[in-house]
């Protein structure tokens, strides 16, 4: 039987943070099942699901992660999977990708959450920062239900856009990856 965990580190940003919570799971004979990085203003964070074989106590597998080298200025959370709820119904969403970009200016994040959070439709990922020149780019993935009228909510989406001064742009996932993939070439 294995025993999940989520795990979030925090820190200032510099080399290394990834690779010694990866090899400190590795050496608790542990599996990591998904993870997300970044970067903010210098600040990193990091956050994971991992699995292993034996039961921790959350104090002491926290311990052991920061014990391991180069973490010594690393902040910690974890919680057992037992403890966190299960996603949500998927079947009946699809994923669209909400990109929107115009002047810096309070309320952005908060104005397009709160839109979001009203019409029932999950963020499951969300990137927001200032570019050099000022302006503010939010771009958000999220999950819509399909019984909901798309025409409209990209409607709703550029009207709250245009009250910000802000264009806005709604795409499928599937598009949006189909679009914008890097491509390699030999």
């Amino acid at each position: 039987m294995k025993h999940g965990y989520v795990l979030n580190v925090m820190s200032n940003d510099r080399p290394g943070i990834v690779a010694g919570v990866s090899a400190a799971i590795a050496s608790l004979d542990g599996n990591i099942e998904s993870c997300s990085q970044t970067v903010l203003n210098g600040y990193f964070t990091l956050i994971m699901t991992f699995s292993l074989p034996e039961a921790w106590k959350i104090d002491d597998l926290r311990d052991t992660i920061l014990r391991s080298k180069g973490l010594d200025d690393c902040q910690a959370m974890i919680q057992s999977m037992a403890d966190v709820a299960p996603p949500a119904e998927t079947s009946q969403q699809d994923v669209f990708v909400i990109t929107a970009s115009g002047p810096d200016c309070k309320s952005i994040v908060a104005s397009f959450s709160s839109y979001l959070a009203g019409k029932e439709i999950n963020i499951l990922d969300l990137y927001g920062d200032l570019t050099p020149e000022g302006d503010f780019v939010l771009i958000s993935q999220v999950a819509v239900q399909q019984n909901l009228d798309i025409q409209k909510l990209q409607f709703d989406l550029e009207e709250l856009g245009q009250d910000l001064g802000f264009t806005v742009r709604l795409q499928h996932n599937n598009i949006f990856v189909a679009t914008n993939q890097l491509r390699l070439y030999r």
